[in-house]
């Protein structure tokens, strides 16, 4: 016996996306990631050596920019005001943007001061900020604490 098939009878294709592969392939990577995201930060402790290199030599007629510890500002020898520090570098330095501004601080100030400082050094277009240290001065030693045994330790930008 010949049956006739109606239309609404035939099989369907299935249209739908299967995502099972990709909710395969993304859990995979969720675990990966999980597993290696604690690798990727540095925890481990780590007395750094000193370098014996010769610090940079100072240019001719260097800015210094100091840090006090009761938060106040100083340019050169001149004590100035946050507000004022856009100007008086200006002047110090001629116009010069370019120049590079030698930052001291002294040890008690804060990180948050410090960087509140170069941030206003980097809106007033200084870029180059080389940060002073006192070479070979051991950490705890106080002697010696003169500007003459001061020289840039690290740069901003070259």
């Amino acid at each position: 016996m010949i049956r006739m098939r109606h239309t609404d009878e035939s099989p369907h294709e299935a249209s739908e996306i299967n995502v099972t592969p990709f909710i395969d392939v993304m859990l995979v990577l969720l675990v990966i990631f999980m597993v290696t995201a604690p690798l990727t930060t540095v925890n481990v402790p780590v007395d750094l050596p000193s370098s014996i290199e010769k610090p940079t030599p100072r240019p001719d007629d260097p800015v210094f920019l100091t840090v006090k510890a009761d938060h106040g500002l100083a340019l050169g020898e001149d004590d100035i005001t946050m507000d004022g520090l856009a100007g008086a570098l200006e002047s110090a330095t001629k116009g010069n943007k370019d120049e590079r501004i030698f930052l001291r601080a002294d040890r008690t100030v804060d990180y948050g001061t410090l960087m509140g400082v170069m941030d206003r050094l980097r809106s007033a277009g200084y870029l180059k900020v080389a940060l002073v240290n006192l070479q070979g001065q051991e950490e705890g030693s106080e002697a010696g604490s003169t500007t003459s045994g001061s020289a840039p330790a690290a740069g901003g930008t070259p």
